[in-house]
């Protein structure tokens, strides 16, 4: 455990962190399933509706450090991929 006071006030500060960064990455998949749902549905409007909620959620969420900007950018580039291979 941290001794000094700056170490313990980090200590709280990261834990507060990580408990906010683990919520936005679990409704980031929570997004990212619908949109997988809908493609494996066949549903190509409900797909695109779904994929155009997403798609801010995940840059939303790099831009706040939940994860890194690229692994954003793959993961928006896939569902995106999968949403046009739809006929």
């Amino acid at each position: 455990m941290a001794t000094h006071k700056s170490a313990e006030k980090r200590a709280t500060q990261n834990e507060k962190r990580g408990i906010r960064n683990a919520s936005l990455r679990s409704s980031i998949k929570t997004s990212m399933k619908a949109v997988v749902a809908s493609v494996a549905a066949k549903g190509k409007e409900e797909a695109t509706k779904s994929l155009q909620s997403a798609i801010p959620a995940i840059a939303r969420a790099a831009a706040r450090g939940a994860f890194h900007k690229k692994t954003a950018s793959r993961r928006i580039a896939r569902l995106t991929k999968k949403v046009n291979a739809l006929p």
